[in-house]
């Protein structure tokens, strides 16, 4: 009977790892199904220019596992029971149930309301596609001196805020900050963030909480009301109950908690990458949800999964997080480095040679997820006869 893998999600981590796992592991010892709602592959880092009204590519995701072996299930999935090693799923046809030897976790994030009245009935985000779309829809029926607020001052607000106020000249854009705008930036790429909104037109209300999101205001905790045509929430995200629900050990934030190598360390033939993780990086900080998390989560449960089902050495890949990419528009960013306790370094990189950067790093994470077999040896690993699960393997970094 052939070692039954099952990924969940196709993100940037779960394409990647279900890609890369299909290539190094033959297929005569392994099926691997992978789970998604989409048919599509979805940029997630260029929603917010999806919303602002640029074509966006979305590869068809039976194009991108083309040859690889790999079944592809459209579905939403409802439940995860790992006592039984099971996943309940739901599509047009009315869902079932997929059973699985090794589960990949890769569900990622959306939006989080922070409980905030009217946010669900009134708000648009860039969280996932539908909704971009239709921010984008909203947005094209404004005409000239329409409102929009964009609440969060992430990085995601930031981005949004911004595109929006370049693709749509338009249209007023106001950004409202918790704190002080672009706080976790170093002094010099806070004031280029500054002079970017100024340029763009873009008002900045800072140290503003928002109470309540109505549909055509959004009020804030100090009595300031911003009269607004179509609001944007970014204040943060949050990963789907589903883990908590299955039994999984958590944070309280609902992230599966995962050792070295991305295995659950409560049920170890599950493992977590990208936003759904809790992993701690060589810095001995959790990774942030990001792309780049992604990508290093990835790895490293791809070469565990690999190193147990083959019975090779397991080696520990990077896991650091070495700086953010922002877009300002398309033709200014910032790179902003951290150093190991996260913090800004003082030196940045502003202006169009930073959108560049930020405009190939999303290109490559594209391609790399449209070609995931690139680059990786042809020879595919036999399983070995009994794959190792205990928890003494020999680990090399």
């Amino acid at each position: 009977m052939k070692h039954r893998i099952v990924v969940l999600g196709a993100g940037y981590a779960g394409a990647y790892v279900a890609g890369t796992l299909a290539r190094r592991l033959s297929p005569e010892g392994i099926e691997m199904t992978v789970v998604n709602a989409e048919p599509d592959f979805v940029q997630r880092l260029r929603l917010h220019q999806l919303a602002a009204g640029q074509e966006i590519e979305a590869p068809k995701l039976a194009d991108v596992f083309a040859g690889t072996g790999i079944r592809l299930r459209l579905a939403r999935v409802t439940a995860v029971d790992p006592e039984r090693q099971v996943v309940a799923v739901a599509d047009a046809d009315g869902g079932g149930e997929l059973g699985y030897d090794t589960l990949v976790y890769a569900l990622g994030s959306h939006g989080d309301a922070h409980g905030v009245p009217g946010v669900a009935e009134h708000a648009f985000d860039v969280a996932a596609r539908p909704s971009a779309l239709r921010l984008r829809e909203r947005l094209a029926g404004l005409g000239d001196g329409g409102r929009v607020v964009v609440v969060g001052d992430g990085l995601t607000g930031i981005e949004t805020a911004t595109e929006i106020a370049e693709s749509r000249p338009g249209l007023s854009v106001a950004l409202v900050a918790r704190g002080e705008l672009g706080a976790r930036l170093s002094a010099g790429a806070r004031g280029h963030l500054r002079q970017a909104c100024e340029r763009l037109g873009t008002a900045v209300w800072e140290h503003a909480e928002v109470e309540a999101v109505e549909a055509a205001r959004v009020l804030c905790a100090d009595g300031t009301v911003l009269a607004s045509d179509a609001t944007v929430w970014t204040a943060g995200f949050v990963v789907d109950p589903l883990a908590t629900a299955a039994g999984l050990e958590v944070t309280e934030n609902g992230r599966i908690v995962v050792d070295r190598t991305m295995r659950s360390v409560s049920h170890p033939n599950v493992y977590a990458v990208g936003d759904s993780a809790y992993a701690v990086g060589d810095n001995g900080r959790p990774l942030p949800m990001s792309c780049a998390s992604a990508g290093y989560t990835g790895r490293q449960a791809t070469d565990a999964i690999v190193g147990r089902l083959t019975g090779r050495t397991i080696a520990n890949t990077k896991l650091e997080y070495l700086g953010n990419h922002i877009s300002l528009g398309r033709r200014d960013g910032i790179v902003q480095m951290v150093d190991d306790e996260g913090q800004a370094k003082p030196k940045y990189m502003g202006g169009r040679k930073a959108a560049r950067i930020k405009a190939g790093i999303v290109r490559m994470s594209l391609w790399a997820t449209s070609h995931p077999t690139f680059g990786l040896p042809k020879r595919k690993h036999r399983l070995a006869a009994a794959p190792v699960a205990s928890s003494a393997e020999t680990a090399v970094a």
